[in-house]
């Protein structure tokens, strides 16, 4: 390959895929930067603190925190989380609600020339705000009429009596009133946490559930509603508003400059949950799969140059993972990466995409247990709270999005369990299932 056609690859990486292979622009330094997002309650802390105590356990190349810089995102306290699975007993994590970033850095061998530098940045990205970005392409009636259509359904009438009641009462004509735009956010507020603690994922605008740091601007109360009066014109001000703000996030460096993902969705508990939250699960993956940055845009691209950025960076190699997975038996661990291929595909080609069954943090070890007679591959850990060994066998996984004759015999309740005891403090890395595949998936070519 000659010098010009090596600068023309690196150009077009550096702009449409990220760092990829060696070129003049990375030859001796190189930072890729990783987003891991993914569903509600998906385990994206213990990923992102599973994932670092790996690496860091390497010994070649060998890893080693790295500054942020003078950038003003909050550091991903890897070491107070560490610190709680290390714990006596081990404690889980607390959850992360903002965005944070973990950077690690390793000198890459590559005799006979010098050695390279690898930056690797994971970007902790709430998953609630994942899906805010089908709103991008919504307007306001599109999107009140979509969700008061799911919200609408026999199924969710436990969860959305109260603000379905508020939102059918307003008048056509009601006034633009302050009062009453906070009073139906509020209600709507309630139902979304509601339904988040039901097992339902498909929940927006996601900072509803999880606001944005600081003192919450005018813009955010607003909720669906019917209608074309006043009151409903200064709503979709509103939420026009609130999408400004989703497309100004993702136009800055901190989003714009992640060419890898890793997208994190419990299946189990969502099979758990009965037929509507699994099927809310699987609409909630396909939109955030549909939303996505996965295409190289000469409009966005354009727009980018005239305002003197670098265009965003489309995304090149996502992982979709199935966490949990130690909560079945080893057996089964095949469908749940196949059910996630089934719930999660990206659009188009260009895209290196993989699907994995993990656990960031394994509780559970493998046995083989008799029920009414018969032997079944089950799980058994230590329930949060208690010191003897709970045995598990929650029921067979589908491979495929399951029909009606499953949910005619419920996936059975999935234990809280207490992580595993951490050999050395976790500085030999964090006891897990699949993590190795998953890293390797997303850094082969830069490692």
């Amino acid at each position: 390959m000659t010098w010009l056609s090596d600068i023309t690859d690196g150009v077009q990486r550096l702009v449409v895929g990220g760092v990829q292979t060696l070129s003049p622009w990375n030859l001796f330094s190189s930072t890729v930067r990783i987003g891991v997002t993914g569903l509600s309650r998906a385990g994206k802390t213990a990923f992102l603190t599973s994932a670092a105590s790996l690496l860091l356990a390497r010994t070649q190349p060998r890893f080693a925190l790295a500054p942020l810089g003078a950038g003003d995102v909050p550091r991903f306290d890897q070491a107070r989380h560490l610190a709680a699975l290390a714990g006596d007993p081990p404690r889980w994590p607390e959850r992360t609600d903002s965005v944070s970033m973990l950077a690690l850095t390793a000198q890459v061998d590559q005799s006979p020339l010098p050695s390279r530098t690898v930056r690797l940045e994971f970007l902790d990205y709430p998953g609630e705000w994942l899906l805010d970005l089908p709103l991008l392409t919504l307007s306001y009636p599109a999107w009140s009429a979509a969700v008061l259509a799911r919200l609408e359904a026999p199924s969710m009438a436990p969860f959305t009596r109260e603000f379905l009641a508020f939102a059918h009462g307003l008048p056509a004509k009601a006034p633009p009133d302050e009062s009453l735009a906070r009073a139906g956010t509020e209600l709507y507020r309630a139902m979304l946490v509601r339904l988040r603690d039901a097992g339902f994922s498909y929940l927006q605008p996601g900072r509803h559930l999880m606001p944005a740091p600081g003192p919450e601007p005018p813009w955010i109360f607003f909720f669906p509603a019917r209608g074309q009066g006043p009151f409903a014109s200064l709503l979709a001000k509103r939420y026009d508003a609130y999408v400004d703000s989703v497309r100004r996030s993702l136009a800055s460096p901190l989003f714009a400059e992640v060419d890898r993902l890793v997208v994190l969705a419990d299946v189990l508990s969502a099979l758990h949950a009965g037929a509507a939250a699994f099927a809310d699960t699987r609409e909630a993956l396909a939109a955030a799969a549909g939303a996505l940055r996965w295409r190289f845009s000469w409009a966005d691209a354009l727009g980018s140059l005239l305002e003197w950025r670098m265009p965003p960076k489309v995304i090149g190699r996502v992982a979709f993972v199935a966490t949990k997975s130690d909560h079945v038996a080893e057996r089964q661990r095949g469908n749940l990466a196949a059910l996630m291929r089934n719930l999660a595909q990206v659009p188009g080609d260009g895209v290196a995409t993989a699907h994995f069954a993990a656990a960031s943090v394994r509780c559970t070890e493998d046995f083989v247990w008799t029920l009414e007679g018969r032997p079944v591959s089950a799980v058994r850990g230590r329930v949060l709270g208690q010191h003897v060994l709970t045995r598990s066998y929650p029921g067979e996984v589908p491979d495929q999005p399951p029909d009606t004759s499953f949910w005619a015999h419920p996936f059975l309740a999935l234990p809280q369990f207490e992580p595993m005891r951490l050999a050395d403090g976790g500085r030999l890395g964090v006891p897990n299932i699949g993590m190795d595949a998953v890293l390797n998936f997303l850094l082969q070519d830069v490692l």
